[in-house]
Parts: C-alpha cells; structure tokens; sequence
C-alpha cells in the first residue's frame, strides 16, 4: 500500500480478478496486517472476512489493523483476550478456535523413533513442538533444562521445529555448546509430529508474554489429544485451552520458573489427568467443532 496512490491503483486491478473469479466469499488466513485484499474485494463487491491469527497489533501496524478490521465483514478470532484486548465493542466478532482430530492422535509409541534417535530407553523425554523464533521461548527452555540436568540426568529434551531461521540456528548453537549437548536434540522441521509425541512424557510450551504470543496454539492441542502431560506459559490463546488445568500454566520468561514446573509434573502426572485432557479437546478444541462454527460464520455472511 506504499505509496498510496499506488497502492490503490493495484488494489483496483486486485479487485477485478477478484470479480473474474466469480466466488461468494473470501477467507483471509494470513498473519499480517495488511488491508489490500479488504479494499479489493470491498471495491469487487465480494464479502470478505479474516481470521485474526495472533496478538500483534500496536506500534507501525496499528491503523493497518483498524483499517483491516473496518472493511472486513466478519471478523474470527481464535481466543477471548484478543476480543477484549481488540475488539470489545464490534458487533462482527466470532471466536473460533484452532481444532485438531482427537482420534488421529492416540497414544500409541512409534517402533523406532528412539533408536533412530539414539535416545536411551531410560530417558524420560520432554518434548517442545514450534516454530523457531524468539518469541516461543525455546532459549528459557534449554535453560531450564540445564538447571534440571544439573541434579538429575534422567532427562532428554526433543525440540522439534524448523531450525533453519536465525533463531534456530541460535539455538543449535547454545545447545552445541551445552554441558548437557548429549541430552538435547533439535529435530527440525517434521511432516508427523506423531511419532514424537508418542515417545514423550511432557510437552512443554514456553511462549513469552510479548509481541505477537499465541492465538490457539494447535501443538498444545496435539499434544493434549495425544494423552501426555503438558505444561504451557499463561498466556493469550493458552489460558483458554488451559482453563480447566490452571496447575498445568507457568509464569513465562523465567527459567528457574519452568524447571520447578517441569519437576512438579514429573511428579504428579497422572494418567487420569491425561485422560481428561483427551475429554477436554474433544468436547472443546475437536476439528469437527471448528469446522461447524466456520460454517455458521460463513452462512451469516451470505445470509443463507
């Protein structure tokens, strides 16, 4: 949209292959703050609405936001403090949150993934699912990991995520340099995260309180229809999966913080407790319910 003579000129040109298209609506599922595509599809006559994907909202992007919101006609967002936080008034806001297929992620160990590996069979694995970036935490967690293997070896870290990005290469390096190296491994990127969520007994993710945090994040979600204990930052997006598991939620950004939660959860993880994460997901976070109140939106907007 810079400049903005521009801008508006190839949001015209946007707006008439958006009308070639000949469809009733259009979904927008991108992070950004951009606008183009509202105007264009406003300028082409076509209902057009956005999922709101994360917390980011202030600083230079700010009226980018506004002016998204404005011309959208509906508006998802995936947990109630982005409601709050950004739209406490719209009259065009859904929550909607992230679902995933409970009975996709039974809990059944993978034949192999530990020899493959080379993880000892009397490791007790904890497992960090993300994308490599500063804001998922994943240095605190290295950190506390160490804090942790300090007194008790017993442990092995799994931190599977692309770790081609600056960050992740960040991280490759402060592992490489671990007194405790053996003990870490940094998968990368997976096309099944299954397989290593079968092998683990706690999922941990320590998304810090800034920037853009979480919206829904659907490797917690996984993790919980997959029945192994799980421990996430209180924060936006988690504090909704996690509402009914209060003890499961830590202060994020303090390493000294996560280990006592990580040895608290060895201690008191119970497979009845896992058992009501599997309910919980499957009576709140199913993607047959995420599905369905897409539909509703959907049916709203054109009025059918």
């Amino acid at each position: 949209m810079i400049p903005r003579l521009r801008g508006l000129n190839n949001c015209w040109g946007l707006s008439r292959y958006f009308k070639s298209l000949n469809v009733d609506l259009i979904h927008s599922f991108h992070y950004g703050s951009d606008y183009s595509e509202a105007i264009s599809a406003r300028c082409a006559g076509i209902p057009w609405i956005f999922t709101k994907k994360n917390m980011s909202w202030g600083n230079k992007s700010k009226n980018s936001w506004k002016l998204r919101s404005f011309f959208s006609s509906r508006i998802i967002v995936q947990n109630n403090e982005m409601i709050s936080t950004f739209y406490p008034n719209s009259n065009k806001v859904s929550l909607i949150p992230r679902g995933v297929d409970v009975n996709e992620f039974s809990k059944v160990e993978y034949k192999g993934i530990r020899e493959k590996y080379k993880i000892p069979k009397n490791k007790k694995i904890i497992i960090a699912v993300a994308n490599l970036v500063p804001v998922k935490g994943i240095h605190i967690l290295i950190d506390a990991f160490e804090l942790i293997c300090q007194k008790d070896n017993s442990y092995y870290l799994l931190i599977v995520g692309e770790k081609s990005t600056p960050y992740g290469k960040e991280m490759e390096n402060k592992v490489f340099h671990s007194n405790f190296k053996s003990s870490i491994r940094l998968i990368g990127k997976v096309p099944d995260v299954k397989p290593f969520l079968s092998i683990s007994s706690l999922f941990v993710l320590p998304t810090l309180n800034n920037n853009r945090k979480e919206g829904s994040p659907v490797s917690l979600l996984e993790a919980m229809a997959s029945g192994i204990n799980v421990i996430a930052s209180k924060i936006a997006g988690v504090e909704d999966i996690l509402s009914n598991f209060p003890e499961n939620m830590f202060i994020p950004g303090d390493k000294t913080l996560l280990k006592k939660a990580i040895i608290e959860q060895f201690k008191n993880s119970k497979s009845n407790k896992r058992n009501n994460f599997k309910s919980h997901i499957q009576n709140n976070f199913s993607l047959i319910r995420e599905v369905s109140s897409h539909q509703k939106v959907y049916k709203k907007c054109l009025n059918i």
